[in-house]
């Protein structure tokens, strides 16, 4: 599959997408919209992100520090730091960021993993990003009523210990009945196979999900299903790679996964996941992620009456 096929092309964001960039969506899961955020919008959330970690001072978190876990085991996800970071900024370090006695090899800014998830709520460069004209047309030309940003991310995929995301589909851990994930993945950075781009399943998603990852009755959260071994369908993945500024759209059911940054390079990217709230979508009690009631999310616009809840 070439660049072009996978939705490659120079469209105006701000007029929404083409019909053929739709029908691309819907048929192979996933969108390349290359110079969709200015490179002015570039630098502003690289500088801002940048500004972040140099204010965070890790010293004073000491105790809720979580080592964020791209494996199976989930294991930051009992964390109550993880869970509340729905409602707050919060930092996550690479599993390889620490030595044998627990001490940080490299400098806080080239250690952490990411930063999440309600970036685009709480920080003033992030949200104007997020309610940007540009993003609510491509939602529009989606058919998404009333769209809510759940979820967001600032993902370093550091030099030489970027680790990696298995295969998995955002729906998974963002559901809403019926699904409706969409994944707004933006490279800040170029991104290529040397320094872990995205790599995408073409039409999978036309089979549905395969499992949840929720909150469970007992405490704690996890899946309720093992994995299927998507690698055993390694050579359909196509890479996607992409120049800084590019905006990826990855549909809740798609599976996609990025390997280990091995090179000395780093691939800063963010991401931005928005689920359909209108009358008719359910957002589950037992999703892990849940806003406190003072904080509720808010959605892009509406043009589809209330949303609703278990």
């Amino acid at each position: 599959m070439t660049q072009d096929e996978i939705g490659v092309n120079e469209a105006r964001y701000s007029a929404g997408l083409t019909r053929d960039q739709v029908d691309q969506f819907e048929r192979v899961g996933f969108l390349a919209l290359p110079g969709f955020a200015t490179k002015e919008q570039v630098s502003n959330m690289m500088q801002r992100a940048n500004e972040m970690v140099e204010a965070w001072d890790p010293e004073l978190e000491k105790r809720r520090f979580s080592v964020f876990s791209t494996k199976e085991e989930q294991a930051h996800a009992k964390d109550a730091y993880f869970l509340d970071s729905a409602s707050e900024v919060n930092y996550f370090f690479e599993e390889k960021a620490f030595d044998a006695q627990g001490a940080l090899q490299t400098p806080k800014a080239l250690s952490l993993n990411k930063i999440g998830h309600a970036m685009h709520d709480l920080d003033p460069v992030f949200r104007a990003f997020t309610r940007s004209p540009p993003v609510s047309a491509v939602l529009r030309s989606l058919g998404y009523r009333r769209p809510l940003p759940v979820q967001s991310m600032y993902i370093f995929k550091q030099p030489n210990i970027g680790g990696e995301v298995s295969p998995h589909q955002d729906s998974t851990f963002l559901y809403t009945d019926p699904p409706s994930c969409l994944g707004l993945w933006l490279a800040l950075e170029d991104a290529n196979v040397s320094n872990g781009c995205l790599w995408g399943l073409p039409g999978v998603h036309k089979q549905g999900l395969a499992r949840r990852f929720r909150r469970l009755p007992e405490g704690g959260v996890g899946f309720d299903k093992p994995s299927p071994d998507w690698m055993a369908r390694r050579e359909e993945f196509v890479p996607i790679e992409c120049e800084a500024g590019t905006l990826v759209l990855l549909h809740g059911a798609n599976v996609h996964y990025s390997a280990e940054n091995t090179s000395p390079v780093s691939r800063h990217s963010w991401s931005l996941h928005v689920v359909e709230s209108a009358a008719g979508w359910v957002w589950p009690h037992d999703n892990w992620a849940q806003r406190r009631a003072d904080f509720p999310w808010v959605p892009l616009y509406d043009e589809g009456g209330e949303s609703a809840q278990q």
